[in-house]
């Protein structure tokens, strides 16, 4: 098997890092300029490593194999969340290089192929999962017309960084045969259990629903309680009810989450006239995803029923289904797993929404993780062991070079 090169790898991610750091976080939103500078040095990288890369229509860092198929897609993001850590994204893509660089400078696998990606906005600074849904053909006018918090589109953006014109990476199905993305887990799973490796069996499905709460505005100090229509009492009731019946229903990894919560107008001397909220959960079987619909549905229907205001839900966009991993890519991550991690690998879901929801529907899909100190993402304090770093790559290297020798 070839061997990846641990302190090429870890001074390829500190480097990355440097675009956008700071503070012990990386602020590198899509499009930003600091994004833009971190591509081009990607496209660096991707040919150190002997691919063929450039930056394509969408701002995807592509880097292509000289080598024929079969190949696998290995890769992840680069952007990041508003204020977010070093790792998330930014690992997998590393991975990617380092694979492909390692396989190349050893002579048993130099003639394999293996495309890399860094794909665009999947943390949704415009639209989530920009790039990986152009490589298969799912980009369009509404994913054009998207914009940030600035109210700038993606064509307009697009424009701006100079790739509006370029071609776009696509899909090949004659040629490739499979994603494979590394990542931190963003949890506390594998450190809870001591393990070091995990290898996900599918990714979770996601439905956000907006529910809104009708009542009457009127003076806190001299309206009468029975008098009242207070939307914001009903929200709070609703959130505790609502959880009393998702318990009911839910499935072991089952997580709900009342994230985004507005009371107008929002002022201590007014009762509430109406409130709004956004209901997030996410789940691996479709049918829990199902039940939690239908029953925050019958909630609502419930409260309006009993009055005194009137409660309306339904879902804020469309939900993104649970997608399975691919039980060949699995088993050759497993067995690598076996003999690089033994005793400390598992099994597991992945509870965050990755670019593999996106591809998993064309292509053969699978993913592994690593742990994350205390569990966190999102957040600067971000952070994994270099040590579980290193072996994650070799295990993905590993599964990289059994799935192309099988081909």
């Amino acid at each position: 098997m070839a061997e990846i090169d641990g302190a090429r790898l870890l001074q390829r991610l500190q480097t990355l890092r440097s675009f956008g750091a700071t503070g012990s976080g990386v602020v590198r939103p899509t499009y930003s300029d600091t994004d833009m500078a971190a591509r081009a040095w990607l496209v660096e990288q991707m040919e150190a490593a002997g691919l063929d890369a450039m930056i394509d229509g969408v701002g995807n860092v592509f880097g292509r194999s000289k080598n024929p198929g079969p190949a696998l897609v290995l890769g992840s993001h680069s952007d990041t969340q508003p204020t977010g850590g070093w790792l998330d994204g930014a690992m997998g893509v590393m991975y990617g290089i380092e694979v492909a660089h390692a396989l190349r400078d050893d002579p048993t696998t130099a003639h394999l192929a293996v495309d890399v990606a860094a794909w665009a906005d999947e943390e949704g600074t415009y639209n989530s999962c920009l790039g990986s849904r152009s490589f298969v053909g799912e980009f369009g006018e509404a994913d054009l017309a998207a914009t940030n918090v600035h109210g700038e589109s993606v064509a307009e953006a697009l424009e701006r960084v100079g790739v509006a014109d370029r071609p776009t990476a696509r899909f090949e199905p004659g040629r490739h045969v499979g994603y494979v993305e590394a990542h931190i887990e963003q949890g506390p799973h594998l450190e809870d259990t001591a393990m070091r490796i995990g290898v996900v069996t599918s990714i979770v499905g996601i439905s956000a629903m907006e529910i809104e709460f009708a009542g009457e505005q009127n003076h806190a100090g001299s309206t009468p309680m029975p008098r009242r229509r207070d939307a914001g009492v009903a929200l709070f009731e609703f959130g505790v009810r609502l959880r009393e019946r998702f318990e009911s229903l839910a499935g072991p990894t089952s997580v709900w989450t009342i994230g985004n919560v507005r009371l107008e107008p929002g002022a201590e001397s007014i009762i509430p006239g109406r409130a709004w909220c956004v209901l997030q959960f996410r789940d691996p079987d479709p049918e829990v995803l199902r039940a939690f619909e239908a029953a925050a549905m019958e909630l609502a229907a419930e409260l309006t029923a009993a009055g005194p205001v009137d409660v309306t839900a339904g879902l804020a966009r469309a939900s993104m289904a649970p997608v399975a991993m691919d039980e060949e890519l699995r088993r050759n991550l497993r067995d690598a797993a076996a003999d690089r991690a033994a005793g400390a690998w598992v099994e597991m879901p992945s509870a965050a929404i990755h670019d593999g929801t996106v591809l998993a529907p064309h292509l053969p899909c699978a993913m592994l993780f690593i742990p994350s100190i205390n569990g966190v993402s999102h957040d600067f304090s971000e952070d994994s062991h270099h040590e579980d770093i290193v072996l994650g790559c070799q295990v993905l290297a590993d599964g990289v070079v059994r799935t192309l020798t099988q081909s």
